[in-house]
């Protein structure tokens, strides 16, 4: 006597086959052609949050759903899947992440201690023998054991009679779920992931008069996660998150090059806790082993403001030392601020490259440096290297002891000189800094310094074109 289906089921199967579904049988496969939506939130430390939204059959009760493209570096302890169409009733009973891919080493591993074929081709008569074998051993080599004898490597080719079913052509999350009605459900998976990153790199370009300068900001993306994110809502998350770090060493993998640039106002900015997020006003698809390159922001009019910079250090002020340096390099710095109507937004952090253009029009690089996070109303500075044309001699013109019995109660009193000579066909100022240890007082000087904080003296020294220009001081320290 066959036993009656509960009719709460009958009524379930009947409404799926008059709505022309095909009731899924024990084992469901999800694919990229389920998918309905992607979103993607990047953060800077290879770090990402995947969105996958599906619509997915399923039957009544009892599925195993196995859902296939996920990223291969997934953390498959962050994974949640929720269904938007009935969240009533429906629970999650077991999750694996089954990422170990088939390949022609995987498969031999998995049939150690079974059964395969062994073929062999006749070399003339090109008839094919089959032998079976059990595998013994696929360490440094091919170990197989007939019934008559063992060999090493593999005499012929191999067959064998499946694949198991943890091993899969792709990384897959299987699922065991319990869900209260039969049909098409809406499935959103998200999940934490590493093999995803972002980074901000920026290009700027000098004025004539190195007094302005435009700013273009772009976002380089870099998929190594081993799968890909096609038409995906992107965010990027700018901040310093704090993450428990774990020991797992992540699948490394090497990494195609390609570029595509997009509209700068296609970027919108907003504040999301202590951070700020960006996000792609159009959907974008980012694809497997692929770096990409959208635009972040744009700026054009930007004050800015070049400075030469001299700093000196403070070991020299507690010790007789003489000649300091000759031909010491004077550093070139260009400032402004993070304000205004032309910028005025958060910057994330990243490498700000310099142009200038030439007498013949074509921008030269004039040097990097790296900025961190910078919010709105900061200022932002650069240092781009050395001048050429600028040059200082400095040395220590007298030294003396003037009290003191022990390091803690020294008091000594030196003197200083630096010349600083400019080869420009035009007048410099160069930013003389000295740093200073313990109570210190000047004696003496050729021109006034400003105490910009305790232990720091600076001078603007005015250096004439094609000329030179001295600077002298005498200075009391206690220590």
């Amino acid at each position: 006597m066959k036993k009656k289906l509960p009719s709460t089921m009958i009524a379930g199967l009947m409404l799926a086959a008059q709505a022309g579904w095909a009731v899924p049988q024990k084992g469901i496969v999800s694919t990229a052609a389920d998918r309905q939506g992607m979103a993607l939130t990047i953060y800077n430390d290879n770090l990402a949050l995947v969105k996958d939204a599906r619509r997915v059959l399923l039957a009544r009760d009892g599925n195993q759903l196995a859902w296939r493209e996920v990223s291969a570096q997934m953390q498959p302890e962050t994974a949640q899947l929720r269904n938007l169409s009935n969240a009533a009733g429906f629970r999650l009973q077991e999750q694996n992440f089954d990422f170990d891919l088939l390949t022609p080493q995987k498969l031999l591993e998995k049939y150690v201690g079974r059964e395969v074929s062994v073929i062999r081709t006749h070399p003339t008569s090109g008839a094919e023998t089959r032998e079976t074998a059990t595998v013994l051993a696929t360490n440094g080599g091919v170990v197989l054991k007939f019934a008559d004898r063992i060999e090493t490597g593999v005499p012929g080719r191999l067959a064998f009679p499946g694949v198991p079913d943890t091993l899969r052509d792709s990384p897959t999350l299987v699922i065991s779920l319990i869900n209260p009605t039969a049909g098409p459900q809406n499935l959103e998976l998200s999940y934490l992931t590493g093999g995803l990153s972002w980074r901000a790199d920026y290009v700027a370009e000098l004025n004539p008069g190195d007094d302005r300068l435009d700013l273009n900001g772009w976002v380089t993306l870099t998929n190594q996660s081993g799968a890909a994110y096609p038409n995906a809502r992107l965010q990027l998350v700018a901040g310093d998150l704090n993450r428990v770090r774990d020991a797992r060493p992540e699948p490394r993998a090497t990494m195609a090059m390609a570029a595509r640039v997009a509209d700068a106002a296609e970027m919108q900015q907003e504040s999301l806790f202590e951070y700020h997020l960006y996000t792609l006003q159009r959907p974008t698809t980012l694809a497997e082993n692929q770096t990409k390159q959208v635009a972040l922001m744009s700026a054009a009019g930007v004050p800015a403001k070049k400075e030469f910079l001299l700093e000196g250090e403070n070991f020299y002020y507690s010790g007789q030392h003489g000649e300091l340096g000759r031909k010491i390099k004077v550093g070139v710095f260009v400032e402004f601020d993070n304000k205004g109507e032309n910028l005025g937004i958060p910057l994330p952090r990243g490498v700000i490259r310099m142009y200038k253009r030439d007498s013949q029009g074509n921008a030269q690089f004039v040097g990097e440096d790296r900025i961190d996070h910078t919010p709105k109303n900061e200022t932002v500075r650069l240092k781009l290297g050395d001048a050429f044309d600028l040059t200082a001699d400095k040395k220590q013109t007298t030294f003396q002891k003037l009290s003191g019995t022990s390091r803690y109660n020294y008091v000594y009193e030196s003197a200083y000189e630096i010349v600083l000579k400019n080869a420009k066909p035009e007048a410099v100022t160069v930013k003389v800094r000295e740093p200073m240890l313990g109570d210190w007082t000047m004696v003496s000087e050729s021109q006034p310094h400003t105490r910009e904080a305790s232990g720091i003296a600076e001078w603007q020294v005015k250096v004439p074109a094609e000329g030179r220009a001295t600077l002298t001081w005498r200075v009391r320290v206690r220590y």
